[in-house]
């Protein structure tokens, strides 16, 4: 061959190759920190925008599930999710030949995926006025970086592609008819506020084979004699709320969560805003994140993880509220023992059986229990700006298993409500892992 031939050859070899090995790339940008305060902006407009506790789930979902979808193809070991979750097929891959920087496409499928799923598009220009400029002062050449944002935005629009196809838009607008046969659930003061996403069980799951696949036994039978089970569960409820402990209602203050909490002031009724239970959980999976020094996609995987164990618990949870359609201890005993008696929390606007933040906390916690450790003591203070106090615990099941009984403290729960919802949670994070994540594929830290 000729000299000159095999000159150009060489060229238009060398041509195809990065400049600079996507390691130094990522390396340069995969800053966790990152992606926190982009979930911590997801959180603040979500709560602004006030989304019901089963849509937050599946806010969080999509978005996760789009960062790490975006992030993983940087990173040895790690699989991708879509194509294993019901309905989905598998993410765009990036160009070959060519260098990325992950980290910077990860960020900007996640934000693509919360601004296209939530309301508040000034928000996010805000936030982005403070925020594109750190990724620009990362120095990443100006090719590879918009070359990451486009595969960014190729994810994300992969991901918005899947979630439109979830049935959430035929679910909207539904309201649940009120039976008022003896037992069933009817809405409760001070808002007496119609049932929270009566349709909920219809969306489609990302791991579940059904929304039954792990159904709870039936909850005790509506039975107002003094000697019945019932009526034991009410009579717990009713005492706990009589003797005020200071250290229960503590405990159930610190879990309320309530997106949107009813303040009545003389004859004058305001709300007030809040995280919900799935912000809550995330924010303690940020806080053990940083405890436990993850890198960016360790972070990603885990927020994605919990936030698909969350979605599916929701939904297997709704099936069983909407099935049951159990009545609320507030309900029995303002008719049934006192008519002035008013639980410490709010009651929320949907059947009792089974608790939903028992069920989502369960199965947040065994995710966040396999990628960082069973006993892992942590302090959750993410809630104190909200005015809710900080709490220490011995391990993260400590703290989901205290999330649960904190709805019977807080007088809005009976005994087996949350007690089967947790068993439920623990199986469906139980079942997430067993499918994303097998044993031989966990990513060693």
């Amino acid at each position: 061959m000729k000299p000159l031939l095999i000159s150009f050859l060489l060229l238009g070899i060398l041509a195809c190759q990065p400049d600079t090995p996507p390691e130094q790339y990522n390396a340069k940008a995969a800053n966790p920190q990152l992606l926190y305060d982009c979930s911590k902006t997801l959180t603040d407009i979500m709560i602004h925008d006030i989304f019901k506790p089963p849509v937050a789930s599946r806010i969080y979902g999509y978005s996760y599930l789009a960062a790490y979808e975006a992030l993983r193809p940087g990173y040895t070991g790690y699989a991708s999710m879509m194509g294993k979750l019901n309905g989905s097929k598998a993410t765009p891959q990036p160009d070959s030949g060519v260098a990325y920087c992950y980290p910077i496409a990860s960020l900007t499928a996640f934000m693509t995926v919360g601004r296209a799923l939530t309301f508040s598009a000034d928000l996010w220009d805000t936030f982005d006025k403070t925020f594109k400029p750190r990724l620009k002062a990362l120095q990443i050449p100006d090719e590879v970086y918009e070359r990451s944002v486009q595969y960014g935005e190729q994810v994300a629009k992969h991901i918005l592609e899947y979630a439109s196809k979830d049935h959430y838009k035929e679910t909207r607008g539904f309201r649940y008819s009120v039976t008022n046969k003896p037992g069933t659930w009817v809405p409760t003061p001070p808002a007496y506020a119609d049932a929270c996403e009566p349709q909920w069980n219809t969306v489609r799951l990302f791991t579940l084979d059904s929304a039954r696949q792990f159904r709870c036994p039936p909850p005790a039978k509506y039975d107002l004699n003094h000697n019945s089970p019932f009526w034991k569960l009410t009579e717990e409820v009713y005492t706990i709320g009589q003797r005020q402990d200071k250290t229960e209602q503590a405990i159930a203050y610190f879990w309320d969560d309530n997106a949107f909490v009813t303040n009545i002031s003389g004859h004058v009724m305001f709300a007030s805003k809040k995280m919900s239970p799935p912000g809550h959980w995330l924010a303690i999976a940020t806080t053990l994140a940083r405890q436990q020094k993850l890198n960016m996609v360790q972070a990603a995987q885990l927020f994605s993880l919990t936030s698909i164990a969350m979605f599916d618990a929701f939904i297997a949870c709704w099936d069983e509220k909407y099935t049951h359609i159990r009545i609320r201890p507030e309900t029995v005993i303002n008719t049934n023992i006192d008519p002035q008696w008013r639980p410490f929390l709010e009651t929320p606007a949907f059947p009792e059986y089974v608790s939903g933040h028992s069920d989502i906390s369960a199965a947040a916690g065994k995710v966040i229990e396999q990628l960082i450790g069973n006993n892992v003591a942590f302090t959750d203070s993410t809630e104190l700006p909200y005015g809710h106090g900080v709490r220490s615990f011995a391990s993260v099941e400590a703290a989901y298993q205290e999330a649960s009984v904190s709805r019977v403290y807080g007088g809005i729960h009976y005994r087996d409500g949350v007690e089967e919802g947790t068993i439920q949670g623990e199986h469906v994070g139980q079942h997430v892992l067993q499918r994303l994540l097998p044993q031989s594929l966990v990513a060693k830290r």
